[in-house]
């Protein structure tokens, strides 16, 4: 039997799942099956993640040891799942499909229905009044008949569906006699052009799982109504398994939007490079933008599983990447709005090599080699030629820290004819090396960050923001292109990094001192135009309960 579930992992799915396989359960004794089944009519999300953290996570603490279909199969893998051999095509069991449904029309429990889809809607009902079909008592032989000539590809798209017999009076509209099949003449990426007629998903979902020796179907909530159809195909198709439905409320996210026909929407409508755009909620998107898997699956994990719908703060999900790349990133120094600080007293032409700490938290890491000059790269923001109260960064007079080297005094400017500051000029203590004084004098001035002209290499800097403006872009009555943000992409030229990132490999995570953390561009940077991303910034006003 299942190792018992670990108690604070625990939630209403388990709970269910155990006593399934627990004595006198449904499913006693047996290895535990979830299934994870997207349409591949897009790329995956976010949404999608808790419900693969939910489906694979739920498989694993319960086994007993342990363009769209390659798009899934690589975010699937990416975030450290695996399928083993249970990676399954809906298209392996058509030819079952098919003969589950001829079997329904030879039992009477499903007939060819020939109303358009605007006449089904039409003969609909309401709560007080039943649904209606004028074929629904047509010959069992000739559902049987026309069935097979759909099949053979004799009429047009539209023209009939097949129809199950259950219930038109049902106060669930599912159960109101749904469509099981309908006539598609479209090629199918898996079996090409063999069938121009398909199943619905309702009738589909259930087989497959049935197939595939399911034995806990986790759903969306929006599945909770279908529910009672996913078990009537149960029930009254020959399967070799009788699997349970059970369903979770979605994931929702403020700021942005889940809809994959509205995802799909900015990237044909250019409002975006592709579904692998940073802003995305799209695992490769946010893969691209530098979260981990572990910074995601703790977050599906940590927010848990409810039945009811919430909404999710984007900032915690930016909290739960912080944590891991606060601990795992290589510290680096990059120049953003690059200005020039000259050292007057330093030697021209000497270079000195400082031996810095890759990660202070990992000091296995290693080190690595940083140039110090007479020239440096330092922050345009880190200076002012008339200080402000409380400044504490470099004005004329004032003593400052160059991180990890010397102490230096600011001497003063050269500005442009334009009055913008051109080159800054300070001098430095050789007695400070490491950036404290020898003498035990305190120090005033903040530490600033800096670049070694001589060797930094010039760099793109993408800084991403919110792709929306408004946090509930989805809401009823809003256009969500009107939501978009138009600050959510800030590109930087002419930004100055350290030497040791000319050869690192994507993704790279960093942190970039003072700036936030960031990544190499997966897809745009090359080691002649390096291209950075920011996966998100130091700063953390989100405080998880």
């Amino acid at each position: 039997m299942a190792e018992e579930l670990k108690n604070e992992y625990k939630n209403f799915i388990h709970s269910f799942i155990e006593e399934d396989i627990g004595p006198g359960g449904q499913f006693e004794g047996m290895t535990v099956h979830t299934r994870f089944p997207p349409e591949p009519n897009g790329y995956l999300h976010i949404g999608h993640c808790k419900a693969l953290c939910i489906d694979f996570g739920t498989a694993e603490k319960t086994k007993e040891d342990t363009e769209y279909v390659d798009a899934i199969k690589e975010d699937i893998h990416w975030l450290g799942f695996d399928w083993g051999d249970r990676f399954f095509y809906a298209s392996q069991y058509f030819d079952k499909m098919y003969e589950c449904a001829e079997d329904l029309i030879k039992r009477g429990l499903a007939y060819v229905c020939e109303l358009t889809p605007e006449q089904m809607k039409e003969y609909r009902g309401d709560l007080t009044t039943p649904a209606r079909s004028p074929y629904r008592d047509r010959p069992i032989e000739e559902s049987l008949d026309l069935f097979r000539r759909m099949r053979a590809g004799e009429f047009p798209n539209g023209a009939m569906t097949l129809r199950a017999k259950i219930d038109l009076a049902s106060g669930n509209f599912n159960m109101r006699d749904p469509a099981i099949y309908r006539i598609n003449h479209m090629p199918h990426h898996a079996t090409g052009d063999k069938w121009c007629i398909y199943p619905m998903y309702d009738f589909a979902h259930p087989i497959e799982d049935a197939m595939e020796c399911i034995t806990h179907s986790l759903c969306s909530l929006e599945f909770e109504d279908h529910r009672p159809l996913y078990n009537w195909v149960v029930e009254h198709c020959d399967l070799p398994s009788k699997p349970r439905q059970i369903e979770f409320a979605r994931l929702g996210i403020d700021h942005t939007v889940m809809s994959k026909r509205k995802l799909r929407a900015l990237v044909e409508g250019g409002r975006v490079s592709g579904w692998d755009d940073p802003r995305m909620p799209t695992l490769c998107g946010l893969r691209r933008r530098g979260y981990t898997p572990k910074s995601i699956r703790n977050f599906c994990e940590r927010i848990g599983v409810a039945k009811n719908a919430s909404t999710v703060e984007y900032a915690f999900l930016e909290h739960c990447l912080r944590e891991d790349l606060n601990d795992t990133a290589r510290r680096v120094m990059a120049v953003l709005h690059p200005v020039k600080l000259t050292i007057t007293n330093y030697p021209e032409g000497q270079t000195e090599i400082f031996e810095v700490e890759n990660n202070p938290n990992h000091p296995e890491d290693g080190t690595r080699e940083v140039p110090f000059s007479r020239e440096l790269w330092i922050e345009a923001e880190d200076f002012l030629e008339t200080p402000i109260p409380k400044y504490k960064r470099m004005y004329p007079g004032n003593e400052v820290r160059l991180k990890g080297a010397y102490l230096v005094t600011c001497t003063g400017c050269r500005k442009n004819e334009d009055g913008s500051i051109a080159e800054i000029f300070a001098e430095y203590d050789p007695d400070s090396r490491g950036g404290d004084p020898k003498d035990g004098r305190k120090v005033k001035g903040a530490t600033i960050h800096w670049v070694d002209a001589a060797t930094a290499r010039d760099a793109e800097v993408r800084l991403y923001d919110n792709l929306f403006s408004d946090p509930e872009p989805d809401a009823a009555g809003k256009d969500f292109i009107e939501c978009l943000n138009p600050d959510s992409l800030e590109v930087l030229t002419g930004c100055k990094v350290e030497q040791s990132l000319a050869g690192v490999e994507a993704p790279g995570h960093f942190q970039f001192m003072r700036l936030g953390y960031f990544c190499l561009d997966t897809k745009d940077s090359s080691p002649e135009h390096l291209v950075f991303n920011r996966s998100v910034s130091l700063k953390d006003s989100f405080r998880p309960n």
